[in-house]
């Protein structure tokens, strides 16, 4: 994601988080962090698709956000999102991922399951529309290598 792609990112991120959304101004400032975030935006026919930002202050990595339009899932773009953000905090040198993830969101639940998070937490009422969040964690290394 460069700053060009902002204004676009910000009118979709209204669209698809409607109750939970951030303001223009999060993503100017989350990009003028890159020693410690990494965002990417996923593209298709010249048009932003999906998007997804990692947050790394080691030794814990937290993915921040993912976002696929609605027409445009099925087709392997958040998994795509996801494994790109995984390796960004493997290149980072995190031990662990953590992200939050809507409790009424199953699909989004079904692909960090698939690359091995395990839920850690519930949030209670995290949302601002009173939905709870799942804490999910995934190790990139195992306990004993990350102490060493």
């Amino acid at each position: 994601m460069t700053p060009a792609d902002i204004d676009t990112v910000a009118a979709l991120e209204t669209v698809l988080f409607p109750a939970d959304y951030w303001p223009r101004q999060m993503f100017v400032q989350e990009l003028s962090q890159p020693q410690t975030r990494s965002y990417l935006v996923a593209e298709q026919d010249d048009r932003i698709v999906g998007y997804a930002g990692l947050m790394c202050v080691q030794p814990i990595a937290d993915v921040q956000t993912i976002a696929v339009l609605p027409d445009c899932e099925g087709q392997g773009i958040g998994t795509a999102l996801l494994q790109a953000l995984l390796a960004e905090a493997a290149d980072r040198d995190a031990d662990d991922v953590l992200l939050e993830v809507r409790a009424d969101n199953p699909r989004a639940q079904q692909l960090y399951l698939r690359f091995g998070f395990e839920q850690i937490h519930v949030r209670a009422r995290y949302y601002r529309d009173g939905t709870d969040a799942l804490i999910m964690r995934l190790r990139l290394r195992p306990t004993d290598e990350a102490t060493a």
